[in-house]
């Protein structure tokens, strides 16, 4: 397709072309009113000049008589621009005037029309068109009084040329208009083509070109470069998952798969294979596990569990999971205690309650106090070994946040702990595959909120920051009764 082809497709082009076509439309409509009205008023003033002339005529008639009538019109008649003037018998046959000619049957009957005539003093062929009125006067006899029509003629002419280059002028300026509107939006839609393209062939690092004027295109290309972006950060997570599932998982696959031979090689006894059996079954769980945490994460990436969302309480979800991990933290040496004030908010409960618990059993695994730190005063002692759960609303946003008193994160790693697989030196020794965290973050992700890392001075504040949508909140704190706070 030719320049100019793809020029006249484009819808801008189309719209001038639209938009011209009404505004002609328009123009036309309003010089056609204009032009209507001038030959009304013109039609109007010839109207009241001829009806007076004919009153005063026909007044000198019935006061002095035919002679008077017959001198009234001869003087009129020689007075220069004079109007027509005719006097016929009841025959027909002219009496005085200044009219040679007139179209045939005119003065047989009275009142007004249009009609070709021709002077006295013109020339055979000469003819023009003129208003004229017929009254008939006593005796039979016909006064004819009418106005040339040539001023409303050239005025109509003035306006229907002025009407003609308007029109012109409006058309040429108008597509000259859409061209140039045309090709500047045709120049920035063959840049997105073009990085939408470069795209399509694999570059995800392409964006959208975004102009300073702030116009739709504008918007529409911010829009699209945060969801080019979105694919990106998906794409980039996609890979990196695949990269980590193949190095990760290949390990406990491996450790299973040896196990398994070891027993079928050297084991003899009932018991050794029900204890090798036993190893390969805890074995697949914790793969099961780790599988099963990376589907939720894909989920809550992908959005598909926004479809299970409803309004609930916070506040109820930590303390079901203080009620569930409670004693998991007293056998582990630790001491778990919730805080909780109403907080309503509109998510999917299971995804809140599962990153929450994710939370909690990180803080149990790793929130131990160091040895090197642990003060000699018992009763501070037993509070570096306190975990705290906290649920409040705060401003428009929901928090949900574990505190333990462990060796912490330091901050030049919190932005890499939320990754999936990562698992910080301290804690390599330890069971687990690294997806806690990246769970929580996916889930404060989905809820339009953020998973924030902070020092509890010492250990860690782990925290689901998540927006509360105030009407819904309102309106459901408004049909539920103020709870007071509660610590456990």
């Amino acid at each position: 397709m030719t320049a100019f082809g793809k020029l006249i497709r484009t819808t801008a082009f189309r719209l001038t072309l639209v938009y011209l076509f009404l505004f002609a439309l328009f123009a036309a409509s309003l010089l056609g009113y204009f032009a209507w009205n001038t030959r009304r008023l013109i039609t109007e003033q010839i109207s009241v000049t001829v009806n007076a002339e004919i009153a005063e005529i026909t007044d000198i008639y019935a006061r002095r008589g035919l002679r008077g009538l017959a001198f009234t019109i001869g003087n009129r008649a020689l007075r220069p621009g004079a109007n027509l003037y005719l006097v016929t018998t009841p025959t027909g046959q002219a009496l005085g005037g200044n009219v040679e000619s007139l179209s045939p049957g005119v003065m047989a009957s009275t009142g007004w029309s249009e009609t070709v005539y021709r002077r006295l003093d013109e020339q055979e062929g000469v003819n023009h068109r003129a208003l004229v009125r017929v009254t008939e006067l006593s005796n039979g006899f016909r006064l004819l009084v009418g106005r040339d029509l040539e001023e409303r003629r050239r005025l109509f002419g003035i306006v229907a040329k002025a009407a003609q280059w308007s029109l012109l002028v409006v058309i040429v300026l108008g597509i000259g208009g859409g061209i140039f509107v045309a090709r500047r939006v045709l120049r920035r839609i063959d840049a997105m083509t073009g990085t939408t393209q470069r795209i399509m062939a694999g570059d995800l690092s392409g964006r959208l070109p975004v102009g300073r004027s702030g116009d739709e295109l504008d918007r529409l290309a911010e829009n699209l470069n945060a969801m080019l972006e979105r694919i990106e950060a998906l794409m980039t997570g996609l890979k990196e998952v695949s990269d980590n599932i193949a190095h990760d998982l290949k390990t406990p696959l491996t450790r299973l798969r040896n196990r398994a031979e070891e027993a079928l090689a050297s084991s003899g006894s009932e018991a050794e294979y029900r204890a090798a059996l036993e190893r390969t079954i805890e074995e697949s769980d914790g793969l099961i596990r780790t599988f099963n945490a990376l589907l939720m994460i894909a989920r809550a990436e992908s959005g598909q569990a926004r479809g299970n969302m409803d309004d609930f309480d916070v506040a109820d979800v930590a303390r079901g999971i203080h009620e569930l991990y409670e004693p998991l933290a007293e056998d582990d040496g630790m001491t778990l205690r919730v805080k909780t004030a109403p907080a309503r908010l509109h998510g999917n409960r299971e995804l809140i309650g599962q990153a929450l618990a994710n939370l909690v059993e990180n803080a149990i695994k790793y929130g131990k106090p160091s040895p090197v730190v642990q003060p000699l005063d018992p009763v501070a002692a037993a509070r570096m070994r306190e975990l705290l759960i906290e649920a409040r609303r705060e401003g428009d946003t929901v928090l949900l946040s574990v505190t333990d008193h462990g060796p912490g994160i330091p901050e030049a790693d919190r932005k890499h702990a939320i990754e999936r697989f990562v698992r910080l030196e301290a804690s390599r020794t330890l069971p687990g595959s690294g997806l806690g965290l990246s769970l929580a973050a996916a889930v404060a992700t989905l809820h339009g909120g953020e998973l924030r890392l902070g020092d509890s001075h010492p250990g860690l504040i782990a925290t689901l920051a998540i927006p509360a949508l105030a009407a819904t909140s309102d309106r459901l704190a408004a049909q539920t009764p103020d709870v007071p706070q509660k610590v456990a």
